[in-house]
């Protein structure tokens, strides 16, 4: 049961879109009341029908940020979907050790990083298969996201008893994780290997430059915006990555229709892309 009338819903859906490019359609108003229950909760509210009124009629950057951040997806595991993991690790990063072999130098950026099990899932990756260029290379791991407190997440580096039994080895819990209270807390050498910032991918100022980068995380993702949105993100990552590099999408995101930038490229069940020019 919603809480919310047509025109409030379609009042939100205006300021998630306006503000994060993500498409709210007909029929999520369970999911939308779900998320904003416990803001209207904190803000005294007895509905979220009456918070969105008054983000109508008292507008507020921050109330209005909170709801667009609690609207953003954050599912994530580590090493999900697991065959992309075996690609880069066999295939992708061997590849681009070998191309880099002058510079030492790789710049990888995972974008949408939610709470940051897929850039440390990357870290460990290093760790543990390339343990020498881990040590010696110039290796930096940008993880960005829109949402601030998925931000926040990431850097903490901290994770829930269920966070870590979603995809993450045993062997790979004992040996670069700390119990700490309740959580687990990672080891400094993995979480010394990630940056993290906020980022919005449809504010092309707001993404990261590195000096051209190597490889592009951007996995399930792009499912949550209309066509044109995406071949605008296609086109801004393109713009910066080297003409060798490598971009990943989530395993529902491997149309190439989207962009002429990319050409697809398949290595067992993994589908990866590579700039085109």
């Amino acid at each position: 049961m919603t809480t919310m009338t047509a025109s409030q819903f379609d009042f939100l859906c205006k300021i998630v879109r306006t503000d994060s490019a993500i498409v709210l359609e007909s029929g999520k108003e369970y999911l939308v009341e779900s998320r904003l229950a416990p803001i209207a909760r904190v803000q005294g509210l007895g509905s979220v029908g009456d918070l969105v009124q008054r983000l109508v009629s008292s507008p507020s950057a921050q109330l209005r940020a909170q709801v667009v951040d609690a609207m953003t997806t954050n599912e994530t595991s580590f090493f999900r979907d697991v065959h992309p993991w075996q690609t880069l690790r066999e295939h992708i990063l061997p590849d681009l050790f070998t191309a880099r072999a002058v510079s030492r130098r790789l710049n990888i950026w995972c974008a949408a990083c939610s709470s940051g099990q897929e850039p440390y899932s990357l870290a460990m990756t290093l760790l543990e298969h390339f343990p020498e260029q881990a040590r010696t290379w110039n290796i930096k791991i940008m993880a960005t996201d829109l949402s601030p407190s998925m931000v926040e997440r990431c850097k903490s580096a901290r994770f829930t008893q269920l966070e870590v039994n979603r995809g993450l080895p045993a062997a790979l819990l004992m040996r670069y994780f700390v119990k700490d209270g309740a959580e687990w807390r990672l080891t400094d050498d993995v979480r010394r290997m990630v940056e993290t910032r906020a980022a919005n991918l449809v504010v092309p100022s707001s993404l990261p430059q590195m000096g051209g980068i190597d490889l592009v995380m951007i996995r399930n993702v792009l499912i949550y915006f209309d066509d044109p949105t995406k071949a605008g993100i296609l086109s801004s990552i393109h713009g910066r990555m080297k003409p060798d590099s490598y971009l990943m999408l989530g395993s529902s995101e491997v149309s190439t229709g989207l962009s002429s930038d990319f050409a697809r490229h398949q290595t067992g069940k993994t589908i990866y892309f590579r700039p085109t020019a």
